[in-house]
Parts: structure tokens; C-alpha cells; sequence
């Protein structure tokens, strides 16, 4: 391999390096030398070993929508929790609960990760699991207790999704995100 291709291939891997080389030193809780070259040592072996396939381009950063994307996780958090802890001093052991399916527009294992993470950092909502094939999210939901309430948890969870995709969606067309929303399956 020529020194050009080396160098890609190293450039390629750095984040990882990176990230495991910062590690290792944590883990042991000490900055001296041995530990920090042992830990580059271990970096490179690791990067090696279990290569990591290279992460498509497929999110474009727009720094004024994740701007509005944190700003409205800020105040889904405040408003969550004490919507939880209303209902947890309200009805104490019984609260009521749901598992709503979602469906979502995110068409990237970063979205989707995006998505499902920002939804389960708001308290009273757990994604219990992600359907990819589907394009469905099933959230365990806290306060829910009729159809409107379902409803109400899925809008949410799409509105997270509008505004992860708005954030770090690549573009196709003129002012379009990459993907389109899946059809909702009947409720079950």
C-alpha cells in the first residue's frame, strides 16, 4: 500500500483512534507516560482489529435548527418532568402507561438514533424499540390513559423527528428533507 493510501486509511480511522486513545487514560485515571502510550498502543491494536465501517455523509449540520432543536429539548424536559412528577404525587403507583408506535421519517441510523435518543431524554417516554424496515418507533409512554392521549405522545414524538430531520437531514430537492414519512399502520 503506498504511503497516499496509508494516510487515507489513517485519516479514515482517527475519530475511533481518537476516541479510544482519550479512553484508556479514564479508564485508568492517570496521565503519565506508560499510560498514555500503552493507551495508543492499545488504540491502534483496536482499530485494527475491529475496523469500523466509514460513516456516510448523510447529515448536513444546520446550526440554527439544532439550535431550535436543543431549545425545545430544554423545554420538553422542564414540562416532562413535571407532568411526571404531577402525576407521580397525583396517582402514585397508578399511573397510567402506554406503548405508542411511532412512525418517523428518519431514514439514517444517525437520525434515527437522534430521534429515538431525543425522545427517551424526556422524561415519562421510553423507546422500547425501533422497527428500521418499518420506519416505526414504539415508545413506552407515562400519563397516557385514552386514544387523545396516544395521539397526543405520537405528535410529540413526530415533532421530534420534524425537527431532527430539519436540523441534520440531508437535502434532496428544494427546501425537502432526504426522507418522506412513513404510511401509519392501524392501531392495534
Amino acid at each position: 500500500m503506498s504511503l497516499r493510501g496509508r494516510t487515507r486509511g489513517l485519516a479514515r480511522h482517527a475519530p475511533a483512534l481518537g476516541w479510544l486513545w482519550l479512553l484508556w487514560p479514564v479508564l485508568w485515571g492517570s496521565l503519565s507516560v506508560p499510560v498514555v502510550l500503552s493507551g495508543l498502543a492499545v488504540a491502534c491494536a483496536v482499530t485494527l482489529a475491529f475496523p469500523l465501517p466509514a460513516v456516510g455523509p448523510r447529515a448536513a449540520w444546520r446550526p440554527l435548527r439544532f439550535l431550535g432543536l436543543a431549545a425545545h429539548l430544554l423545554a420538553d424536559v422542564l414540562v416532562s418532568a413535571a407532568v411526571v412528577g404531577w402525576e407521580a404525587v397525583r396517582r402514585g403507583g397508578r399511573v397510567s402507561a402506554a406503548i405508542v408506535e411511532v412512525p418517523v421519517r428518519a431514514d439514517t441510523d444517525l437520525l434515527v438514533t437522534a430521534v429515538a435518543q431525543l425522545t427517551t431524554l424526556t422524561p415519562g417516554t421510553l423507546v422500547l424499540e425501533i422497527d428500521r424496515r418499518g420506519g416505526l418507533l414504539y415508545v413506552h409512554a407515562l400519563g397516557v390513559r385514552d386514544q387523545d392521549g396516544a395521539d397526543s405522545r405520537r405528535d410529540d414524538t413526530r415533532a421530534v423527528d420534524r425537527r431532527v430531520m430539519a436540523a441534520l437531514a440531508a437535502r434532496t430537492g428544494p427546501g425537502r428533507p432526504a426522507a418522506t414519512a412513513p404510511q401509519p399502520r392501524e392501531d392495534r
